[in-house]
């Protein structure tokens, strides 16, 4: 099972953080999800392509930038994949990590 919580930098009110958390569970656990580490701060998932999907993924990261300002995404599609680029500073790895370690679960494991 696999955790994430939002970091006290973040704005999003309490009560829609476990929301948004099933929101990236759901994009992860429903498809394989390659993940690599670049540098501590920077980590880079990339899902099989579908219809819609990187409107939905950019949506999702457009959002979670509101609330947690220090996020830097970037969402490429080509060919068969959607590449999800995420950047953090060195204060927030541990947020990072959660966001692998959820990207890395299996379909089912990530606790919402």
């Amino acid at each position: 099972m696999t955790t994430f919580s939002a970091p006290d930098a973040c704005t999003l009110p309490s009560a829609a953080q476990p929301l948004r958390v099933a929101e990236f569970a759901d994009l992860f656990g429903s498809r394989r999800a390659l993940v690599s580490r670049e540098r501590p701060t920077v980590l880079r998932i990339e899902l099989e392509a579908e219809p819609g999907l990187a409107a939905a993924v950019e949506d999702l990261t457009r959002r979670e930038t509101r609330c947690c300002s220090f996020f830097d995404f970037a969402v490429r599609e080509v060919g068969g994949a959607v590449t999800l680029r995420v950047g953090v500073p060195e204060t927030e790895v541990e947020v990072l990590d959660g966001l692998q370690a959820l990207a890395e679960a299996g379909p089912g494991d990530a606790q919402r």
